[in-house]
């Protein structure tokens, strides 16, 4: 865990180049509670559209979230689908000179139909794919090759994502292999289901899942000491350097062409979504090969990140911030004991322990739970595609009394995922006054963070809510007990998408003004010096 927390240290920007098949992945989301009276189909009633990059533009995308600087080579139609996919590429920063347009077969898209019924999380009901899996035409096929191998020399790892879709074709494979060793930069395979594995002969490491490697070894995997003499097996047949076979909930199978084998065990998560964990692990391994970490410590590393991104909503970035904290609580012993505990039941618990993910949704806890507003954005965009209900209070928060916990316990229970937005250290001077705030914003972050109720915080810069409610659009807006529904800034904001103002239970006595008197000596009603406020004396 030293070596992964020093690799990380040391990372850079690593030079990545990413080949493999460029797709488009569309989804509508929607409520599918009642059958068609036409036939026996689900009626969906569609409230969302969303489109994401595919396939190896996956990858990319998720090597970007790494810190990397990434080259994306491949292919795509020139029709709207293409052209929707590269600027969603150059939205994320990646590089798309080495992308060629084919005029002759249409972008590779996956269009997913995902209905919600009963309150219950979605799930997909059909998924429509318009795609071609010939080869490339092979004066193309010339075009890509030539065009990587130009860029090899001042890349630091190649990353091969093959879907089976016609660009890594045997002879752009071989020639970018052969390229790649004799310029001593490693490569990194993520094979096609199907495909004769010989393609990617002496490749620097293949990845196969259980199933692909079960189908081009003609045998079955069972336990994971079989996935390890699987792993052997591979890495002799195609003389590469490592083999790594996933194995679901059994971990990762890790066999080196240097004898250091070993089995890499799933640590206990609570298990959302597995979409884009082989991804994600790819990511991570091009990331700690460039570098310069030995395949052990880039396995180690990969099956972090998957584990980090079955925790959450569909695919999304595991950010560097979110590795090291991973390999800080591994370090530590600490596991997700979660495991069976719903949201609700959690938030009964009081201080939630940092370590804890609910089994029911992608939430994180504690030190995980402060994020910034572009995060929080996605993040909140997920949990309404999940039909969870968004709950956001602001204040500035300052010495957290029983009337604020109150506040907050109550807000959790008007939704399904509670933010609390809090002003940072310059503006809650400018609301409260000098010499306010007595704890600064991190501090007041970390505290709120550590409530079981609390979801999400968020520190702002601005004296009012009003950018926080356009970007986020909470289903309800919440304010303490001091305050009536018609005193409560950004009301009119909220009412006009539909959402709705709530004022929770006042409780007597308590404020942050008065727990400083209290605490500075400051006379009370009274005229005595640390009087708590409760006295009847004039």
């Amino acid at each position: 865990m030293l070596a992964l927390t020093q690799l990380l240290d040391g990372l850079g920007s690593p030079r990545i180049l990413v080949l493999g098949d460029l797709m488009l992945d569309r989804y509508t989301w929607g409520d599918a509670s009642r059958v068609s009276p036409e036939a026996p189909v689900l009626v969906l009633r569609a409230e969302m559209d969303e489109v994401r990059l595919g396939g190896a533009a996956s990858v990319a995308a998720l090597l970007r979230g790494l810190d990397a600087e990434v080259t994306l080579a491949g292919v795509l139609g020139d029709d709207a689908d293409g052209r929707v996919a590269r600027r969603l590429l150059d939205e994320a920063g990646i590089d798309t000179s080495l992308i060629f347009c084919d005029g002759t077969r249409p972008t590779t898209c996956k269009q997913r139909i995902v209905g919600r019924a009963a309150g219950r999380h979605p799930h997909q009901i059909v998924r429509i794919d318009q795609e071609q899996t010939h080869p490339l035409r092979p004066a193309l096929a010339r075009r890509l090759a030539t065009a990587i191998l130009s860029r090899l020399s001042d890349r630091q790892a190649v990353l091969i994502s093959d879907y089976g879709k016609g660009v890594c074709t045997p002879q752009v494979l071989a020639a970018v292999i052969k390229a790649a060793r004799r310029r001593d930069v490693p490569v990194i395979v993520d094979p096609a289901r199907g495909s004769d594995f010989a393609r990617y002969q002496r490749a620097s490491l293949i990845k196969p899942n259980r199933c692909e490697a079960e189908a081009a070894l003609g045998r079955t995997i069972g336990a994971p000491g079989e996935g390890l003499a699987a792993a052997r097996q591979l890495c002799e047949t195609l003389q590469t350097e490592a083999a790594l076979v996933t194995l679901e909930a059994d971990g990762m199978a890790l066999a080196t062409a240097a004898g250091d084998d070993r089995l890499l065990p799933v640590r206990p998560r609570a298990v959302y979504d597995v979409t884009g964990a082989g991804d994600m692990a790819m990511a991570a391994l091009a990331l700690a090969r460039a570098g310069g970490a030995a395949w052990a410590e880039a396995a180690e590393l990969a099956n972090l990140a998957a584990g980090l991104q079955v925790e959450r909503f569909g695919v999304s970035p595991v950010s560097r911030e979110e590795l090291a904290q991973g390999i800080g609580n591994r370090a530590q012993g600490i596991g997700d004991r979660a495991q069976g505990i719903g949201h609700r039941e959690q938030r009964t618990v009081g201080i939630a322990d940092s370590s804890v993910t609910c089994s029911l949704c992608p939430i994180p806890c504690s030190q995980q739970k402060v994020v910034a507003l572009n995060r929080l954005e996605k993040l909140v965009k997920e949990h309404r595609a999940a039909g969870r209900s968004i709950v956001m209070v602001n204040g500035v928060f300052d010495l957290l009394h029983v009337g604020h916990v109150r506040c907050l316990e109550e807000a959790a229970r008007l939704g399904d995922v509670l933010i609390v937005a809090i002003n940072n250290d310059a503006t809650a001077r400018l609301l409260k006054g000098a010499p306010r705030p007595i704890v600064g914003e991190r501090g007041r972050a970390g505290v709120l963070a550590a409530l079981a109720c609390v979801d999400y915080v968020v520190i702002f810069g601005q004296r009012t809510p009003h950018r926080l409610l356009r970007v986020l659009r909470p289903d309800v807006l919440v304010k303490g007990g001091d305050y009536q529904p018609s005193q409560v800034v950004g009301r009119e904001f909220v009412a006009s998408y539909g959402g709705r103002v709530a004022v929770t239970s006042r409780v007597a006595r308590t404020s942050t003004t008065r727990l400083l008197k209290t605490a500075t000596g400051s006379p009370g009603p009274c005229g005595r010096p640390h009087c708590p406020g409760r006295c009847r004396q004039p």
